[in-house]
């Protein structure tokens, strides 16, 4: 078999074809994601923090920690500082980041777990009597070779019949 032949024979099954339909819904949802935390959830939290801090901070992702103490104060903006080559903590652009992954984790969670539910057999089939242990295999030879015998069985009793004292 060549090359092509193995090729095509590997793109054709229906791993590798589900592989592909997963990897770009994946990452049409991770646009999803990206969109609904910077244009729909951070603006609120930026909003909030700016009440919190007295209207300092308004857009939380682009919140700098500059840590050159000589332009502490020269750049206005996180662009301007990255432009600059200025060694900076991007912690909005972090905290931006985390929360998307956390999203992103939350609803790959949902999906697994609702994969799950439908793969579960609704009605599980019943689990067979576990085999019995080897005293339990002993003693009912032993009854049986008593009932053989034509000794009677009190199944009732779960007591030792006693021999008569003599004496």
């Amino acid at each position: 078999m060549g090359l092509i032949d193995e090729f095509k024979e590997f793109a054709i099954k229906g791993s590798a074809i589900d592989l592909a339909v997963g990897a770009i819904i994946g990452a049409s949802f991770g646009k999803i994601v990206t969109s609904l935390t910077d244009d729909l959830i951070m603006p609120p939290v930026g909003y909030l923090v700016s009440k919190a801090t007295g209207g300092i901070a308004k857009d939380l992702t682009s919140k700098f920690v500059n840590l050159d103490p000589t332009t502490f104060d020269k750049y206005d903006s996180l662009a301007q500082a990255k432009a600059a080559g200025a060694p900076v903590m991007a912690i909005g652009s972090f905290l931006n980041t985390a929360l998307q992954f956390l999203i992103l984790a939350f609803a790959v969670f949902l999906l697994v777990k609702a994969i799950n539910r439908l793969r579960r057999d609704p009605n599980p089939a019943p689990t067979a009597a576990p085999a019995p242990t080897t005293e339990e295999t002993l003693l009912a030879e032993i009854r049986d070779l008593l009932a053989a015998a034509g000794r009677p069985i009190d199944s009732s009793s779960t007591s030792v019949p006693q021999k008569p004292v003599t004496g």
